[in-house]
């Protein structure tokens, strides 16, 4: 055991953390004209891995402001062949008032694995979305801390939790993910009023004991409801993330050129660039979702991840929508159907091009309708919501070249998509009448270049929006990505692959979400516990009494990194750079005039599994992280069997290294 202690603005506090016994691992035997450098890895304590995010701070013990702080382990779990086998369990609220709520996950792992897709229900709501790590032979751990109060009027009943989280495990993939959640629940004064109801779109799975999830396309994502009569106002919640081939969509090239590279290194996949998550309320479009590119800890190249994560890693953030102008309609005591569909673009070939009607397989799709009561035995009425919702505003154009041989060398492809839409009613409440409107603008460009026959590509690609509604709530958003990657196999099998990525999030909120927009955090002014992510255990922190109080939360974050992935024979390594800028400040308007506060502030950098330079500031106060001595490491582990190369890279199926290299079918 050992002591460590943190410096906070001229004070130290102490924390504790296990340290285990260095040792080393053997050099590799290895020919010196290989592709792969095997490099010594020191054997050492797990590798922390985190999620760069804003503050969640959890008080410390019961006091009179803030009640009883009640701890309740929800699972302690290991997820080893878990495909189909989620966690089951029971929650029972805890033996005390409440109004927040705070989740703690941590997760170890050792030995090889991919990354996972993991979802958290309470019944069959989702009410949490992460992602895995990728472990090494030495290990890994990562703690994850999130806001829940959103879902207390479940936390207020007892509840069947269900934590499905698909793994694999064989003589090959052999890393198990241990995984313990606990929630903390405590009182704040002046909290917020959440949601009265929540109703899943889902799959509805929990009574046999499984995730509720649609998979998109091959399932229909719709439900139907009859729904109470007194709204005031509903809000519907969108989650949805693309796997296997639709994993990196933001590469795709349009579905008339997937052959392009046929002859050389395969097929592509196609749909476009471009991807837009639909609601549907009555077959009638309600508003949309244009998706963040989530990148996984295997994405690309997982000397990216380690130990930094990619943006929203390990909590892939929802898009609300809010429905309170349909009211009129849905309070009428007759069933409604609401379904959630995901397109991308169909192009004809000559330059021309329409939302598709489904996409490739698969997205991961589920969504919430949180409804806020009006007083019991009252009826919501109105007038028939105004729909304005034209199609979008596409252009599309791309351009092939040829050598001599006619041989397809290169493919360069540009995507335009713009879209404004807008619905709009009067509602009478007991509270009297009101114009309600929910209104999003949107703009979409990619630009992409597939060269040396697709064995590289270079994408450029931003999304921006606004999204606001007549409560007050407003939204703005702009996420740019900037990504390289190539790849190599020569005729012995050894496969190499290069990548730079430039990537960020631009989110501001405004008004009542209904999620924590982050700022929640900061009216817990008692000695708290504050998980500094990439730390393997908790420091306490106080905030100061004069912060004020914030009606918006402003998040600015950019990634950038270069990385490489070597195999040769049955081994493999991967190793990168990677740096990280991120800003969360509270604004108390959203007046351009007015200054937001900083709230906290962090930029991270490590290479090849270090953390070289790790700087933060909350509420101003210096956070100085003491870090290990830790040699540069890349871990050696056996190359990932059965696989392409282009489908590494979300490219299509294409060929295996072995087919590309001359060799045997099936080979990786």
């Amino acid at each position: 055991m050992a002591l460590f202690w943190i410096f906070i603005n001229g004070r130290y506090l102490l924390f504790l953390c296990v340290l285990a016994s260095l040792a080393r691992s053997a050099v590799i035997a290895q020919a010196p004209d290989s592709l792969l450098q095997i490099r010594q890895a020191a054997e050492t304590s797990p590798l922390v891995n985190f999620q760069v995010y804003e503050p969640v701070l959890t008080p410390t013990g019961p006091s009179d402001e803030y009640g009883c702080v009640y701890t309740k382990l929800l699972m302690d779990h290991v997820f080893a062949f878990s495909y189909g086998k989620p966690f089951v369990g029971s929650y029972t609220p805890p033996p005390c008032d409440f109004n927040r709520v705070t989740m703690n996950l941590t997760v170890t792992s050792k030995g090889r694995q991919f990354d996972r897709l993991g979802l958290m229900y309470l019944g069959d709501i989702e009410v949490f979305r992460t992602s895995t790590a990728e472990p090494t032979s030495d290990g890994i751990v990562w703690t994850y801390i999130k806001e829940m109060e959103q879902y207390n009027v479940l936390w207020k009943t007892e509840q069947k939790l269900i934590f499905d989280l698909g793994n694999l495990v064989n003589e090959i993939y052999t890393g198990t993910f241990n995984a313990t959640l606990t929630a903390t629940f405590f009182t704040v004064p002046d909290s917020r009023a959440w949601s009265d109801l929540i109703l899943p779109i889902s799959a509805k799975q929990s009574s046999t004991n499984m995730g509720s999830a649609f998979n998109f396309p091959s399932q229909v994502a719709k439900v139907a409801y009859q729904l109470p009569q007194n709204i005031n106002r509903a809000v519907i919640s969108l989650s949805a993330c693309g796997q296997a081939a639709e994993e990196f969509w933001y590469t795709n090239v349009l579905s008339s050129e997937e052959d392009t590279f046929a002859a050389s290194t395969g097929t592509l996949s196609g749909y476009s660039p471009f991807r837009e998550v639909q609601l549907l309320v009555d077959g009638q479009l309600a508003g949309v979702s244009w998706p963040y590119p989530v990148i996984f800890t295997g994405g690309i190249a997982p000397g990216f991840w380690r130990p930094i994560a990619g943006i929203d890693a390990f909590d892939l953030r929802e898009h609300e929508i809010d429905i309170t102008p349909w009211l009129p309609l849905l309070c009428d005591s007759g069933s409604h159907t609401f379904e959630i569909k995901v397109v991308g673009l169909d192009d004809d070939g000559a330059g021309d091009s329409n939302l598709s009607q489904t996409v490739g397989s698969y997205w991961v799709v589920t969504g919430k309708i949180f409804l806020f009561l009006d007083k019991a035995g009252s009826a919501t009425t109105g007038s028939s919501p105004t729909i304005n919702t034209p199609p979008p505003q596409i252009s599309i154009s791309s351009t092939i070249t040829t050598d001599s041989t006619g041989t397809n060398k290169s493919l360069t492809y540009d995507t335009l998509v713009t879209r404004d839409l807008s619905i709009s009613s009067t509602i009478i409440t007991s509270s009297g009448s009101r114009n309600t409107s929910w209104t999003q603008h949107l703009s979409y460009s990619s630009s992409n270049a597939l060269l040396d026959e697709g064995s590289a590509q270079e994408t450029h690609q931003n999304t921006a929006g606004s999204d606001s509604s007549s409560g007050g709530y407003n939204n703005t958003y702009n996420y740019p990505l900037s990504l390289n990657s190539s790849f190599f196999v020569n005729e012995a099998g050894e496969f190499g692959l290069n990548a730079s990525l430039s990537r960020g999030l631009t989110y501001n909120i405004f008004g009542p979400s209904v999620f924590p927009s982050g700022i929640q955090a900061f009216d817990v002014s008692s000695l708290s516990i504050f998980n500094l992510p990439g730390l393997a255990s908790p420091a306490l922190f106080q905030l100061p009494t004069s912060l004020p109080v914030f009606s918006g939360a402003l998040l600015s974050t950019t990634q950038t990194g270069r990385a490489e992935y070597r195999s040769a024979g049955n081994r493999s390594y991967s190793y990168g750079t990677t740096e990280q800028d991120f800003t969360f400040k509270g604004a108390t308007s959203d007046s351009e005039g007015e200054a937001p506060y900083e709230l906290y502030k962090r930029y991270v950098r490590a290479e090849k599994s270090k953390v070289t330079e790790d700087s933060q500031t909350l509420t101003g106060q210096t956070l100085r992280i003491p870090r290990d001595e830790q040699e540069e490491i890349s871990v050696v582990e056996a190359a990932f069997e059965g696989f392409s190369v282009k489908s590494m890279l979300g490219r299509g199926p294409g060929k295996t290294k072995g087919e590309l290299a001359g060799g045997a079918d099936g080979v990786n």
